[in-house]
């Protein structure tokens, strides 16, 4: 059974700091891409970070580009999204996602692209 538990949410000041992780069970982390999606309240999915098998190439949304970061830990079937000088409108919960890297992504931010989730991590950036 494929499962995906994120954590490393929380309250933080704007400017400030968190580590998201994405715990992977069930499957080989090293055959899956993970993209990281958020969705904050009354609005839809948004995707944020990719991180794909080849090379470890990363994709982010302009939102968040510069600020947040993506690496995977193969070895600890772990993906991390380190998010810094963090904003208010960042303020979403936060997903992991897995689909396996023999399938073709087309659109790195559209949810249907992952078959897998997680449960969800809350970020709350406030003063």
């Amino acid at each position: 059974q494929k499962q995906l538990v994120e954590s490393g949410g929380g309250l933080v000041q704007p400017g400030g700091s968190l580590r998201l992780s994405c715990a992977c069970s069930g499957f080989t982390l090293d055959e899956y891409n993970i993209g990281w999606f958020r969705q904050a309240p009354g609005k839809g999915r948004e995707g944020v970070s990719d991180i794909s098998t080849s090379h470890d190439t990363t994709y982010y949304s302009d939102s968040v580009k510069g600020r947040f970061t993506c690496t995977r830990n193969n070895a600890k079937n772990t993906v991390y999204l380190q998010l810094n000088s963090l904003k208010p409108e960042d303020t979403a919960v936060y997903y992991c996602a897995a689909v396996h890297d023999v399938v073709e992504i087309i659109d790195w931010t559209a949810e249907w692209e992952y078959g897998y989730w997680g449960q969800g991590a809350q970020v709350t950036v406030s003063s």
